[in-house]
């Protein structure tokens, strides 16, 4: 049986092992695949695992001898699972492993939008300090975070965990989800609608999947609900947001910062507005990438690996589409 990784360098870059995966069959690795690339070098392919490397319809029909498909991520919509499941073939991810890093990752973002650690640390090291008549100094309002309304838009498992750590920090949680489930336990917390969050919140952060109903839908109208001061963070998936839109609004001023994990288009085309863009943080899509989370995700894509084997697959996302 062969297997076959298309884009296994993120995941692994050299700090996890593919010897366990590599005792189920015939094992390839692939650092990173162009599309074109794709069919000639899994023609062979039982199993296919893939992070970002897209499998479409058309490159599915050139594939006879595909059987599975294991996604290296959460996210599925890098493969066509309805095409897949039409011929037969599941396509497993793996729906918990990066939670409390993302969570961790928002707060590193929204620490730093409220305090600027890095820019006083190199006026310290460029002589500021040494040089300045008091014994402290600050080139940005410092923010303290207790008493601050949190946003969160999309209450599932990362959404929550941010919603956990808001509280903790002293903050007000609000949230907003098309279909809310129980709230937390903690107080104060409340449901919001989507425009009651922008208007509202002190700090808005992106916790929902994309569909193909919600593609850039934090655009001006929204935003323009949002208060002078507050702070606008995406660490879900960058095609949530109108980038124009958002570049526009901290360029204006009307609001007082934002925080990007993700943008629409990866790696990041040097005209994205964001990059030009006042008071604006982006990092490259690295919230899940701690290794405790990367550890998660290689031991539990094994593990749909060797359910598929037995003949028991898990975490498939495409059952719908199988015929019969």
């Amino acid at each position: 049986m062969e297997i076959v990784v298309l884009d296994g360098y993120t995941l692994n870059p050299g700090d996890l092992s593919w010897d366990e995966i590599g005792k189920l069959g015939e094992l390839t690795v692939y650092d990173r695949m162009a599309p074109s690339e794709i069919v000639e070098r899994t023609r062979k392919a039982e199993i296919i695992l893939t992070n970002k490397a897209p499998v479409s319809a058309i490159t599915l029909e050139k594939l006879p001898d595909l059987k599975f498909v294991t996604v290296m991520a959460t996210g599925y919509d890098i493969v066509d699972i309805a095409a897949a499941g039409l011929r037969g073939i599941p396509v497993s991810n793996v729906p918990v492993y990066g939670t409390d890093s993302v969570a961790q990752f928002v707060f590193a973002l929204l620490l730093e939008l409220s305090h600027h650690v890095g820019a006083h640390q190199e006026a310290v090291k460029a002589g500021e300090w040494a040089a300045s008549l008091d014994w402290c100094f600050w080139k940005s309002p410092q923010i303290l975070l207790k008493g601050k309304k949190m946003g969160i838009v999309g209450f599932g498992r990362i959404g929550r965990r941010v919603g956990e750590l808001a509280h903790a920090f002293g903050m007000e949680v609000m949230a907003f989800d098309p279909q809310p489930q129980e709230g937390p336990a903690y107080a104060p917390f409340s449901w919001k609608s989507l425009q009651e969050i922008f208007a509202e919140a002190d700090v808005v952060t992106l916790h929902c999947p994309q569909t193909g109903d919600n593609a850039g839908f934090v655009n001006d109208e929204l935003l323009d609900f949002m208060k002078k001061g507050a702070f606008f963070i995406n660490a879900a998936r960058g095609g949530l947001v109108n980038e124009n839109a958002l570049a526009q609004a901290l360029n204006k001023g009307s609001i007082a910062g934002a925080a990007v994990d993700v943008v629409s288009i990866e790696p990041i085309l040097p005209d994205n507005p964001l990059l030009s863009a006042q008071n604006c943080l982006i990092s490259p899509h690295i919230a899940w990438a701690t290794l405790g989370a990367r550890q998660t995700l290689m031991a539990e894509t094994i593990k749909n690996i060797k359910a598929y084997v037995s003949g028991n697959s898990i975490n498939v996302v495409n059952k719908e589409f199988f015929k019969g």
